[in-house]
């Protein structure tokens, strides 16, 4: 909320998503909107929680679960940001709990891509772990993937170069710095 009220956030509109609610299951599912200005049409963030992707100690609390993601996602549309929440970025707590031994939903492929937004994140958390530049990164990884932009490159591909940069960061952060500043533009010479 305090990135809305720093950027004079013209308001927020939250909404629950009927079709898609069951409060008997402790299912949500929220459209958040937020308007930048009087004349902005808005950006739209939806957001769900139920029981099995949400934590043990959020039990209960779904609903606002649910609209919280949904702002969040809205907000990072409006204002441009990649990550929002300690949630999205994961923790070592989360991976030194052990894994439940059911799930209530098998993992589905989401707009066709197996595994969701996952390897974008732990990107994100490394890039942010490593205080390394999202741009140089962008950058590097195109070139790993032998590929003109990101966009070209595979799902593999990416998931080896993620693989790489961490191993790199972890082993000789200064190595990678130095490999990323290859990727600084050239500045132009003053006339």
């Amino acid at each position: 909320m305090r990135l809305a009220m720093r950027n004079r956030c013209c308001g927020i509109d939250v909404r629950p998503v009927v079709s898609f609610c069951d409060a008997a299951a402790s299912r949500w599912a929220f459209k958040a909107t937020v308007y930048r200005s009087r004349y902005c049409n808005g950006f739209v963030g939806y957001g769900d929680a139920d029981p099995s992707n949400v934590s043990a100690l959020v039990h209960g609390a779904e609903m606002r679960v649910a609209e919280t993601r949904a702002v969040n996602r809205a907000l990072r549309k409006a204002y441009g940001i990649g990550l929002c929440s300690v949630e999205e970025l994961g923790s070592a707590a989360d991976s030194a709990q052990p894994q439940r031994q059911t799930r209530k939903f098998p993992p589905q492929p989401a707009n066709g891509n197996y595994g969701g937004p996952k390897v974008r994140d732990r990107l994100c958390q490394i890039i942010r772990q490593h205080q390394l530049d999202p741009i140089l990164v962008k950058s590097y990884a195109a070139d790993f993937c032998a590929t003109k932009t990101l966009r070209e490159a595979t799902r593999e591909q990416v998931e080896a170069f993620v693989a790489h940069l961490a191993d790199w960061a972890e082993k000789d952060r200064n190595a990678l710095l130095c490999q990323l500043n290859s990727y600084l533009p050239a500045k132009g010479s003053a006339a």
